[in-house]
């Protein structure tokens, strides 16, 4: 029996990794949420508590951060910069099996709302979130542009970069990748990550820590308050995501591989939150 145990517990460490690996290795493609990702993995809720209530439970909250962390810097530094080339070589199948992820983790959402009947809740923070996703996307690149040349000035517009995007972290529905974009620090970003450039991604992680903690603390506060409006305005989040990175509709043979990987990111998505069920 303890032999099972043990066996189990690493089991759930190695989908703890590679759950990060999957949200690392997609927040930095544009248009992709790494909190959608997260929660269609039906880990979100965990990592919100996690940070939230890191100080209740030390050990596991630690554990738990360190090997989502670990999953995800690796999927960052490995898959970003493939996913990026799929993306701009062949975008409509790539977008498809990501619609089809996302498709894949509605149930997930909508189970957290926790439905037992409708009421005019469901549609009103629905479309609430998905026009608050909607008007974001409309700002044009470079809206929030902000330059430093050096020392600390430099540091401090990094950290602020980073404590901005850690919103796009922590909140279905907004792409991190879009919010650098139009803070103007997209590229700086993605060429500081190929390069391991640290004297550009600590200021911009200590950002992220910082702004981390500060949002889900609020947010967790919201699901234990609101849990139903919460999940309902997240679900709305996720579909506005959902409408904007649309591709369009495939022709020709395109349109039997992008519905082949429409229905595989599905399916991928559904067996993976099952699992999660399970243990």
């Amino acid at each position: 029996m303890e032999s099972e145990g043990g066996f189990g517990m690493k089991n759930h460490f190695v989908r703890t990794a590679a759950k990060g690996l999957i949200v690392g290795g997609t927040m930095l493609v544009p248009g992709v949420s790494g909190g959608t990702m997260a929660m269609i993995l039906g880990i979100y809720d965990r990592l919100v508590t996690s940070v939230s209530s890191f100080m209740k439970h030390k050990r596991a909250s630690f554990l738990f951060l360190a090997l989502f962390s670990l999953g995800g810097i690796t999927g960052m530094l490995v898959f970003a910069n493939p996913l990026l080339v799929l993306i701009e070589k062949y975008p409509m199948p790539t977008l498809y099996f990501f619609l089809g992820a996302v498709a894949g983790g509605i149930p997930v959402i909508l189970r957290q709302a926790q439905i037992e009947r409708f009421s005019w809740k469901v549609p009103f923070y629905t479309s609430l979130g998905v026009l608050l996703i909607l008007l974001f996307s409309k700002l044009p690149m470079g809206t929030f542009q902000a330059e430093a040349d050096s020392g600390v000035m430099k540091v401090l517009l990094l950290s602020a970069v980073g404590f901005v995007a850690a919103v796009g972290l922590v909140l279905p529905g907004i792409s991190v990748s879009y919010l650098l974009l139009l803070m103007g620090q997209y590229d700086i970003t993605m060429k500081a990550i190929s390069d391991f450039d640290l004297l550009i991604l600590i200021p911009l992680a200590i950002g992220v820590l910082l702004g981390i903690v500060l949002t889900t603390k609020a947010l967790e506060r919201a699901m234990k308050r609101y849990p139903q409006t919460t999940y309902l305005m997240i679900f709305g989040f996720v579909a506005g995501s959902v409408v904007e990175v649309f591709p369009g509709v495939p022709v020709g043979m395109g349109l039997p591989l992008c519905l082949g990987l429409l229905a595989a990111g599905f399916c991928l998505i559904r067996l993976l939150s099952r699992q999660e069920i399970k243990s």
